[in-house]
Parts: C-alpha cells; structure tokens; sequence
C-alpha cells in the first residue's frame, strides 16, 4: 500500500542520531543521505526524514501514528529505551502488552525530537484455543 513514508525535522542531525537508534533496535540500517534527507530501507517500503521543502518549521500531526515492526519483546523494549536515550520521549505510558481488535500485542511509543509520534509493535503468536 506504501511505497514510503517521509516526516519533517528541523534538525536533520538530531533526527537522525534519534532514528538510527530507534531503528536500529529493529535491525533497520542507519540512515543513508541523498538529495537533503536520510533514508532507511526496509523490504517492505522507505522511511525517511527531511527538512521541509516549504521552508516553514517541521511539526507534528496531531492524532497521526507511524508504526514499525518488530521481531521480538525485546527488540520493542530496545526501540524505546534507546529512542529516550537519543532525544525521544515517552508517550501512551510504559512499553506492554495492549488488547485489541485484533488481539493481543505488544507495543511501546514515542515521541520523535520533533513531536511525531511512532511506534514498534510486535505480535506474538494467539492462543487459537480461546475464542
């Protein structure tokens, strides 16, 4: 559905540091610069930060969440730890497991030097017993 998804910073290199450890804690490469902005690629589509093209400030979008995939607990408890450590903050409370529509998950969220809001989430298998 997705061929990339691209957010605006207003720091690139503040950005990036937070970026490349967020996901890096998801196995995805530091980003890579061409044209102005930082690219991560991934199998299934591009992430990427620039600076806007408008030359207004970056901001956030109010109620907007990106989520990535993670492979594992520990792979999403990394993603948060080390996104707090390089500049993101907390939100939606402590990494965990969440109910949902489509069962049980576990996920932790934060807040990019910016104010964008992204997330690493992980599935585990479901009980097919329960119903």
């Amino acid at each position: 559905m997705f061929s990339h998804i691209m957010l605006g910073a207003n720091d690139l290199e503040v950005s990036k540091n937070f970026y490349d450890a967020a996901l890096g804690a998801l196995g995805i490469k530091a980003g890579s610069f061409s044209h102005g902005r930082y690219f991560y690629r991934g199998p299934a589509g591009v992430f990427a930060i620039t600076k806007p093209l408008d030359g207004e400030e970056a901001t956030h979008a109010n109620g907007g969440t990106i989520g990535f995939s993670a492979k594992s607990i520990d792979d999403v408890n990394t993603f948060f730890t080390s996104g707090i450590a390089h500049g993101g903050s907390s939100c939606e409370g402590e990494p965990g497991y969440r109910e949902g529509v489509a069962g049980t998950i576990y996920i932790a969220w934060l807040r990019d030097p910016v104010g964008n809001k992204i997330c690493a989430m992980h599935r585990p298998p479901q009980d097919k017993t329960k119903s």
